[in-house]
């Protein structure tokens, strides 16, 4: 038996009834607080048992090995982007002078 429960009958039969009732409340809380401790470790071990990992949400991009050439360019799948040279040359255009 606990202190707190010897305290509660010892407290009801010297007829104590106010000292009885706080060793009543002191035995019932240390009794919950035991229990949802014990409560609290079965969820913490069992919390993640059973479940499984799921895949990465997003696909990794495709990777193609670095190339020393720098006269292609390569798209995401790893297609050769054909570059087309702009013919046309921008010009400055001259200022007019008065």
């Amino acid at each position: 038996m606990s202190e707190q429960v010897k305290k509660f009958v010892d407290d009801l039969a010297t007829g104590a009834n106010a000292e009885a009732g706080e060793a009543f409340k002191d035995a019932l809380r240390d009794k919950v607080a035991s229990a949802l401790d014990n409560a609290r470790q079965d969820i913490a071990k069992n919390i993640f048992s059973g479940v499984e990992a799921q895949p990465h949400s997003d696909p990794k991009p495709a990777v193609i090995d670095p190339s020393d050439r720098t006269d292609q360019v390569m798209d995401t799948e790893g297609e050769q982007i054909e570059f087309v040279p702009n013919e046309e040359q921008p010009s400055a255009e001259q200022p007019e002078t008065n």
